[in-house]
């Protein structure tokens, strides 16, 4: 009875012990989140956003989904401010140039403004003016 105790005793703690997580990728779901999260740190978004959504709809209820969550939220905002940004600078490109269009037609209305001026103080001059 004194041997099968602590060979009891030992069988259960490597029980427990082999119950634990201690390796990364022993979850089916730890090799879609190093994907997702590989992804993410070489900077492809797109696709890290779509791996954590495939992570997400498989295994929705992992203890690790409230960070995915929030990775994927993040990086989803952050496409999205890229093309805002993208879109906006179209825009600014557009009102610069329509900028330097109206800049010429003023400067050619001040040079006909002048030459306005200049006929009017030639015939006032003349006295030819009505």
């Amino acid at each position: 009875m004194t041997r099968i105790a602590p060979v009891v005793l030992l069988a259960l703690a490597l029980a427990g012990c082999a119950s634990w997580n201690v390796w990364p990728f022993a979850r089916p779901s730890s090799a879609a989140l190093a994907r997702a999260d590989r992804l993410a740190a070489e900077s492809d978004y797109p696709a890290a956003v779509a791996a954590y959504d495939e992570f997400l709809a498989k295994h929705g209820a992992d203890a690790e989904a409230p960070r995915v969550r929030g990775s994927r939220d993040i990086l989803a905002a952050l496409l999205a401010n890229r093309e805002e940004m993208a879109r906006l600078r179209q825009e600014l490109a557009r009102l610069r140039e329509d900028l330097a269009k109206r800049e010429g037609e003023l400067a050619r209305v001040r040079q006909d403004l002048e030459r306005l001026k200049q006929i009017d103080l030639r015939l006032e001059r003349r006295g030819k003016k009505p």
